[in-house]
């Protein structure tokens, strides 16, 4: 990955050495990133990656994050989480692009409980205020891709039409990719909004699955 003086804001950020605890599996035309946790659960989380994939390691580490606060978390369908993994509760998280689709899903799809859409970008669902499951939206304060005035807009929307629990958090000094594009390491500055945000989106999932 570039540095922030590259011109794609989708390009900021450290690439993770890692590699990864889960296991790839085929599934139909598809392929996934799954992770199970040690003791059995009936709990799943979706992620939805960014414009890198799931296999960015970067993004295995957060799926991998999420397995070991309890979750069975993989890269596909739902019909496979229910009939495969035996999940019954079932949330959302996503990144930019994916952060967007989260929103998507809170607004159409009524199987499942929770999400968070981390630096989602806004653009697209304007208009998107009526939402059917408690949403976690995390911005960064200084992010290039979605203007704070974008989100004081989407916040006044939501304000005047969401019937279900959401919240609308900015990180100071953060810009777009900051809880699963830094490494804490490298940017010792950021490290306590990286945590911050990360556990942030686990209490979240822990509350309403």
């Amino acid at each position: 990955m570039a540095n922030e003086s590259r011109p794609c804001p989708c390009d900021i950020g450290d690439r993770f050495d890692y590699g990864g605890r889960g296991q790839e599996v085929q599934i139909e035309h598809i392929k996934a990133y799954v992770g199970k946790p040690p003791v059995s659960t009936d709990k799943a989380v979706l992620v939805i990656h960014d414009i890198f994939g799931w296999q960015l390691p970067n993004t295995r580490y957060i799926a991998d994050m999420l397995t070991s606060n309890g979750y069975i978390e993989v890269d596909v369908v739902l019909k496979y989480l229910r009939e495969q993994c035996g999940a019954k509760k079932i949330g959302v998280v996503g990144f930019c692009w994916g952060g967007a689709a989260v929103h998507h899903l809170m607004l159409k799809n009524p199987h499942l409980k929770t999400g968070v859409s981390v630096y989602g970008v806004i653009k697209f669902f304007e208009d998107g205020s009526s939402l059917l499951h408690p949403t976690l939206f995390i911005f960064a304060e200084k992010d290039e891709v979605i203007p704070l005035e974008e989100v004081t807009r989407l916040e006044q929307k939501l304000k005047e039409n969401c019937k279900v629990d959401y919240t609308v958090k900015i990180y100071p000094g953060q810009t777009h990719g900051f809880v699963h594009r830094r490494r804490e390491d490298i940017n010792p500055q950021d490290r306590p909004y990286i945590e911050e945000g990360r556990k942030d989106m686990i209490n979240w999932l822990n509350k309403y699955l």
